[in-house]
Parts: C-alpha cells; sequence; structure tokens
C-alpha cells in the first residue's frame, strides 16, 4: 500500500475508534428521537383549564357562540357591564368580552373588548377574533339582505401556469418554483453544513498533530503534501461515515417512533386548516402537482453536480482549513483571526443564496456567484434544481475541478512550512512568503 493510502487508513481508523466519534455519532440519532417526542408530546398536550368567557352582545349581532379549544361561551343578557366584572373578580367567570354595536356598516375595522386581571394568550386571542369576525360578517350580510351563495360566486383564485414559448413541452405549473425553491435550499443548506463542518475536523486533526508533536516523527518518512493530502481524505471518509450512520440511524427513528408512541396531530391540523381553504379533491391535485414537478427534476444531473460540488468544495475549504491549522502557533486566540478570512466566503455564500436566490436564482450575483469557486459548492447546487443554462454548468464544474486542485497544491505550500514551526504568531504576509519557500 502506499503511503498515502496507510496515511489515509491511519487518520480514517483512528478516528473512528475513538469513543468520543462514537458517543457523539450515537448522541445526534438519541437526540432526534429526544426531539420528536417532544414533538410528539406537546401535539397531544391538552390545558386542564378550560375558560368560561361571558359575552356580552350590546347589539345582538352574534348570537351563540359554539365552544372550542377551551372556551366556553356563555351569553349574558340580563346583567350589566359592572355586574360581569364583579362576576369575573369572584371567579364566575374567567373573563367578560364586550361587543358593542357596528357605528356603519361601511367601516371594517371594529373593536370589540375583553375584560380581566389575567393575560389571554396568544392562542386564544386569535380564535375569539376571528370567530368574532365571522360573525359579524353573518351578521352585515343578513342585514344587507344578501345571498351567501352570491357572494361566495365573487370569489375567484388566480394562479399563474407558466408556458415556455421556446421549448413548448416543458409544461410548468404554479408549484414549479415552491417545488426548485425546496430542492435548492436544502442542497445549499447541507453543503453549507457538511463543507464547514468537514473542514474544521481536518483543521482539528492538524492542530492535535501539531501540539502532541506527533507529526514531527511522521514528516521523516513521509512528504508534508502526501500527509495533508491523507488527512483531507482520511477526515472526510469519517465525516461521511458519521452522515451515513446519522442517516440509517435517523430513518430507523423515525419509522420507530410512530409504531411506538401513534403518529402525532399534525397531519389532522393540516388537513384541518387546508379544508378551510381547498376541497379535498383539490388537496389531492396540489399533491398530484407537487410530485410531478419533483419528478420532472433532471435528478440525473443535479445528483452528479452535487457530488462533483461537494468533493470540489471540501477540498477547496478543508486545503485551507489544514494550512491555517498548520501555522497557528500555540496561542490558539490570536490564531483564530486566521480563520475568519475562510469562513467568510461560506456564509456569505448562502447569503447569496437565501437573500438574492430566492428573489431571482438567474440574476447576474447568482450567475457569478455559481461559477467563483469558493461560492459555487454552496450557489450552483441551489440554481441546479431551476434548470440553469448547461454551458453554466460545465464552466462552473470545470471551475471548481480546477480551483481544488489549485487550493490543495497552495494549501500544500504553507502546510509543508507551518507544521514544523512552532512559538511564532503568523500573519498574512508570513503565510505569503512560505509560498514561495524552496524545498
Amino acid at each position: 500500500m502506499s503511503k498515502l493510502g496507510l496515511i489515509v487508513r491511519r487518520e480514517y481508523l483512528t478516528r473512528v475508534r475513538k469513543k468520543s466519534f462514537i458517543i457523539g455519532t450515537l448522541l445526534a440519532p438519541l437526540g432526534l428521537l429526544a426531539y420528536m417526542l417532544v414533538v410528539l408530546l406537546l401535539t397531544r398536550y391538552q390545558s386542564n383549564s378550560d375558560m368560561k368567557i361571558g359575552v356580552l352582545d350590546e347589539a345582538n349581532m352574534i348570537g351563540q357562540i359554539p365552544d372550542e379549544k377551551g372556551i366556553h361561551y356563555i351569553p349574558v343578557k340580563d346583567r350589566t357591564l359592572e355586574q360581569l366584572k364583579t362576576a369575573v373578580v369572584k371567579g364566575e367567570y374567567n373573563g367578560v368580552l364586550r361587543i358593542p354595536p357596528l357605528s356603519t356598516f361601511q367601516k371594517k375595522d371594529h373593536t370589540i373588548y375583553y375584560y380581566s386581571d389575567d393575560k389571554l394568550a396568544l392562542e386564544k386571542r386569535s380564535n375569539i377574533e376571528s370567530i368574532i369576525k365571522k360573525k359579524i360578517r353573518e351578521f352585515k350580510i343578513d342585514s344587507l339582505h344578501l345571498k351567501r351563495e352570491d357572494l361566495e360566486k365573487l370569489d375567484t383564485d388566480i394562479s399563474i401556469d407558466p408556458e415556455s414559448i421556446s421549448k413548448p413541452e416543458e409544461d410548468e405549473s404554479k408549484y414549479t418554483i415552491g417545488v426548485g425553491l425546496a430542492i435548492g435550499g436544502v442542497m445549499a443548506f447541507i453543503m453549507f453544513f457538511m463543507v464547514l463542518m468537514y473542514g474544521q475536523l481536518v483543521m482539528r486533526s492538524v492542530m492535535e498533530e501539531k501540539t502532541n508533536r506527533i507529526v514531527e516523527v511522521m514528516m521523516s518518512s513521509v512528504k508534508p503534501f502526501d500527509l495533508m493530502l491523507g488527512k483531507i481524505i482520511g477526515a472526510g471518509a469519517v465525516g461521511l461515515t458519521q452522515v451515513v450512520i446519522w442517516i440509517i440511524l435517523s430513518g430507523a427513528i423515525s419509522l420507530l417512533v410512530p409504531l411506538l408512541f401513534g403518529s402525532p396531530d399534525i397531519g389532522q391540523m393540516g388537513a384541518s386548516m387546508a379544508a378551510d381553504s381547498m376541497n379535498e379533491a383539490a388537496v389531492q391535485d396540489a399533491g398530484f402537482q407537487m410530485m410531478k414537478e419533483l419528478s420532472n427534476q433532471n435528478w440525473p444531473l443535479i445528483i452528479f453536480s452535487f457530488i462533483v460540488f461537494f468533493l470540489g468544495g471540501y477540498f477547496i475549504y478543508s486545503s485551507l482549513f489544514a494550512a491555517i491549522g498548520s501555522a497557528m502557533s500555540d496561542d490558539l486566540g490570536e490564531s483564530q483571526a486566521l480563520v475568519l478570512p475562510i469562513t467568510i466566503p461560506i456564509v456569505l455564500a448562502i447569503y447569496i443564496v437565501f437573500f438574492a436566490g430566492i428573489r431571482n436564482p438567474h440574476s447576474g450575483l447568482m450567475v457569478f456567484a455559481s461559477i467563483f469557486p469558493l461560492f459555487s459548492p454552496i450557489v450552483m447546487p441551489f440554481r441546479m434544481a431551476f434548470n440553469p443554462p448547461l454551458w453554466q454548468v460545465i464552466l462552473s464544474l470545470v471551475t471548481i475541478v480546477l480551483s481544488a486542485f489549485f487550493f490543495v497544491w497552495l494549501a500544500g505550500r504553507i502546510y509543508r512550512v507551518g507544521i514544523l514551526m512552532y512559538g511564532k504568531k503568523v500573519t498574512f504576509k508570513e503565510l505569503g512568503k512560505w509560498l514561495f519557500y524552496k524545498g
């Protein structure tokens, strides 16, 4: 086996056998399990404190309000407001809801009053406002002698169906943009998280060996560049192993929780909310259209590009993190200033995606960012869901591959000098000099 292969094997096996790796790998899915259980319990939680609200309808507009979500509405007609306030103080009611008469039907804003010393929860306040709004609307309709059927005919739902001129066979729907944003946003976030996490893993590995002086022994038989490259590949393999285990365990937990504890009522709540605005056929049609949009995506190209951009971005940033790790001195506080310029492009890329990309994925800024090698590992996977021109994809792929080779070579020039240097504060000017050292 070559020396590079031995370094990769050593880096990989050393880390996956550590207790910290095993514990951390297992704790993440357990954390997901705990999170899902908390969400499940919260969705099933029902407060035992039912409220009794006296309703003082001064103009007899509302009528009987049905009880819901722990609120009992009690109409009162034979008591004054002051008497009702006294009843609240004595504990007969939790509060009094006073509904004054409408001054005019033309006025859209109408204020109702709730009397109680206890604060009204935001959810209950929203529910009360929604119910009274609906009741007053019905009162206006009846008072004006209007037909509800005729009013419903006035409502018209508008949706834009995009049609291509040059490629009429490519039929888009109103869900195309939403599906593209979802796919692109997920890929951009995954790329941001993985590149940042794995790159810093490489930096910590380099710093540990430099601090423990292990690298001095290894440098006697291995070239600095091979040592750095082996560490990058080995750390990346460790990270991928961890992610694969997380995916398997998380999938198992996601399937196990509903079987053991039953499904939460989130789906039923979502269906109930959707039923207010769409009938069952419309919901099914929306689901069918979204599945159709997912199937229309160029998944082979998206997956291939995602892998290439991930590998390219990983090698670019992990090599830079390795170079910084080799240059760090014993004073870690001062050395952290070297890390900031590397993390800034990653953060800028995610900002570009979620601020400029969502508004227009084909803007000039997005085109530039999807080709610039420090941004493209995050930006171009986002744009892939919106079918960018093929020449831009090819140019970005070529650029990221060439840049990966360049940055690995560049980092190797810094690594060979910095890994054996101790007790000296390193600046960017000093790093520039290391690039031209012979040997």
